[in-house]
């Protein structure tokens, strides 16, 4: 006989568990600290450390997997400059892949159905796995010698063990994905129930391992599509992923716990330990509700300005180091104000950023001039508005111990 969902159950904690628990408060001040965070930034801000942050969930995603290429190699190979070793360079274009992916989701714009759909979570691991060197789809025993290879997008066609766990059999897989996303459509769900659900399928997808390799990673991406798709409009300007590599520890023994049949008569009433579940996705909202405080408090309009100055001032003592461009040459104090108005306002106009410069046009028009050659703005035209950017150069500065920057 077959597995079917139901040994996956409970699929979120009951009521009356949810009702004894923090769970609810949390999912609403997810929701309430999301949205404040989307509020205070302007649309272009917005999308601009959107663009940012595919680097840092990159990083960290990758990072729980063992790939530790670091922000400057995975920034180094979008110039095109990758490692002359083969295996750091293979997992370098890892990384890549991992950033086309979210900038797919980002086109996309799936809805809630989408994601919870058999199609899109094979699409989705198919456009991760087409886009990574064919190396990187050998699975190896512990000898190293190759045993299978994966086929980008579909389901896993052999027993597995993840650890102690061993998931439902491979010919269970397309009926028992099938109820996966029928029973986990966070449309099924109401209020704080929703977000609670969609935690709750994150665990539930690694414990069903649908596809023989990829599925720590895709399973964060599907969990970050599916709160974007939920309404968390600045999940992108925020890293689940930081907060789950930074406690991988905790992630990882948190998993294995949900894992466990139930414990007694106290422990719910489905296959698996509802303690488990609980705990589970009160850590993941936990992590998520950190992040978001923590980019919150990034972007806080005063300390993000005294950070801009302290950047102006480090470049001006020559602490400021780029590999990527040339910025031998000192900022006008100006360059500050300029900088802080187009993160506020998320791009500025010339005659705006020419008049906050303060000084002869000839002079301030160097100025500009100057920062849109060293990245710190940019331009879709020669009369367009200036955007605001986050050049490497300036990231330490900027967003200090977002990610590690050597």
């Amino acid at each position: 006989m077959g597995t079917s969902i139901m040994a996956a159950a409970p699929f979120i904690p009951s009521d009356k568990a949810l009702g004894q628990s923090d769970l609810p408060d949390k999912a609403v001040a997810l929701s309430v600290a999301s949205m404040a965070l989307a509020a205070q930034l302007s649309p272009l801000t917005l999308a601009t450390l959107e663009r940012y942050m595919r680097v840092i969930n990159s990083y960290y995603s990758n990072l729980i997997e063992g790939n530790t290429t670091r922000p400057h190699e995975i920034r180094a190979a979008q110039r095109g400059d990758y490692s002359h070793d083969a295996a750091k360079r293979d997992l370098q274009q890892e990384s890549l892949a991992h950033m086309a992916v979210q900038e797919w989701l980002r086109e996309q714009k799936p809805t809630l159905d989408q994601v919870f759909s058999l199609e899109f979570i094979q699409e989705l691991h198919r456009q991760f796995y087409q886009r990574i060197p064919e190396s990187l789809w050998r699975i190896t025993d512990n000898l190293g010698k190759t045993v299978d290879k994966v086929v980008p997008g579909q389901w896993r066609a052999r027993k597995v063990e993840v650890g102690r766990h061993i998931p439902p059999a491979d010919k269970d897989l397309q009926p028992l994905m099938a109820s996966f996303c029928e029973t986990y459509n966070p449309n099924r769900y109401k209020g704080d129930r929703k977000l609670v659900a969609i935690m709750a399928a994150h665990h539930r997808f690694a414990w069903v391992h649908p596809f023989l390799d990829g599925n720590g990673r895709v399973g964060r991406l599907l969990t970050d599509a599916a709160l974007t798709a939920a309404g968390l409009t600045s999940c992108g300007a925020w890293s689940l992923s930081r907060g789950l590599a930074r406690t991988s520890s905790s992630y990882k023994a948190l998993l294995a716990s949900a894992d466990a049949p139930r414990q007694g008569d106290f422990d719910g009433r489905g296959a698996l330990s509802e303690k488990g579940l609980l705990d589970f996705c009160s850590y993941m909202l936990d992590t998520a509700n950190d992040q978001v405080a923590y980019i919150s408090d990034l972007l806080d309009l005063v300390q993000l300005r005294k950070r801009i100055n302290a950047y102006v001032q480090a470049r001006n003592d020559h602490r400021v180091v780029s590999i990527s461009v040339d910025i031998s040459d000192t900022l006008k104090p100006a360059a500050a104000l300029v900088l802080y108005t187009a993160f506020t306002q998320g791009e500025i106009e010339r005659a705006q950023a020419l008049e906050l410069c303060a000084m002869p046009e000839r002079s301030a028009r160097r100025l500009l001039s100057q920062l849109k050659a060293e990245g710190l703005l940019s331009e879709t035209s020669s009369k367009s508005p200036l955007r605001w950017e986050i050049p490497e150069h300036a990231e330490p500065w900027y967003f200090p111990q977002l990610a590690p920057h050597e």
